[in-house]
């Protein structure tokens, strides 16, 4: 502050105008009194684009399911102002603000709530995404596609809403997990084939590159289609057939047709006994609960390993 004093002091010396004085004063001041601002950071979100966050968001809003999981299990519920219909985990996100389906959500309810982050996903990325921008919102997109991603992408979430900390904790819980279970599979010499059923009319699997086929791997099996596609696809009940999965697990909106489809009499699954189900929600939401889908399959695929059902 003395040096302050001594340079207005020569600006009043010198004749120098009342006014230009007070605004160096002004300015000298500004630059010596610290700044709580957050810095912006920039992170690259699941579809390679560049967001700018700036500061520390209190506003959230989330347009998927596994979105809403991921912010909850992160201790950010509080800060969450808006998620869409099917948002229904935990029980605290159905008291949330409702903006809407998955696809499309309302975007003047979105508007309306004033979130200063968004979390999307890759199914937004062509016409929400682009349109929530132009009205000025900071929007980042999740997009993973296998097991590993999922877990990148909790650390990405802990890093836009500053709770990098809790991010890795819960990502090393899970990541414990997940090793405690292959830890117990990875010398298996045989494996057994294995059809998850995501739906039936017409029928829907999974292959290769994805979380669910990771499941699979790490619960001790091998994924009937994984050598033939990436992602998810459309197959015909001969195809099926032909591969003679020892183990079928159906979403449960399919589980009736696993178990009652004639044409699957033939199988070693349908043979043994060796059909089952769990809670979707589970298995189709990237989120902290796939290592909850991860020990029911275990439990499914290697019976012997793992006998006793998962703990709720």
């Amino acid at each position: 502050m003395s040096r302050i004093k001594s340079f207005c002091k020569q600006i009043f010396t010198r004749g120098t105008n009342w006014f230009l004085a007070l605004l160096t004063i002004s300015l000298v001041l500004t630059a010596c009194s610290p700044t709580e601002q957050t810095p912006t950071q920039y992170v690259v979100d699941d579809l390679g684009r560049l967001v700018a966050i700036n500061g520390t968001p209190q506003r959230i809003v989330s347009l998927a399911p596994s979105n809403t999981e991921i912010l909850f299990a992160l201790d950010l519920g509080d800060k969450v102002v808006g998620v869409t219909d099917w948002c229904d985990y935990p029980p605290e996100a159905l008291g949330k603000e409702k903006v809407g389906g998955f696809y499309p959500p309302d975007i003047e309810k979105i508007i309306a709530l004033e979130p200063d982050l968004i979390l999307a996903t890759d199914i937004h990325r062509f016409e929400i995404i682009p349109t929530l921008e132009e009205q000025g919102f900071t929007v980042f997109a999740l997009a993973p596609q296998t097991l590993d991603d999922v877990l990148e992408s909790i650390q990405k979430v802990g890093k836009v809403t500053g709770e990098e900390e809790e991010a890795t904790e819960l990502v090393n819980e899970m990541q414990s997990k997940i090793e405690e279970i292959a830890e117990l599979t990875q010398g298996l010499e045989e494996r057994p084939r294995v059809f998850y059923v995501t739906w039936h009319d017409p029928i829907w699997t999974i292959g290769r590159n994805t979380w669910i086929d990771d499941l699979i791997w790490i619960a001790g099996g091998n994924n009937t289609f994984s050598q033939y596609f990436e992602s998810g696809a459309m197959v015909e009940i001969e195809w099926v057939l032909f591969c003679n999965p020892e183990v079928i697990i159906a979403s449960e909106w399919s589980f009736d047709w696993a178990m009652n489809e004639t044409a699957l009499n033939v199988t070693d699954a349908r043979q043994s006994g060796s059909i089952y189900t769990c809670d979707d929600n589970l298995v189709q939401r990237p989120g902290p609960r796939l290592v909850k889908s991860l020990e029911w399959f275990a439990h499914f695929i290697q019976p012997d390993i793992f006998p006793e059902e998962p703990e709720d």
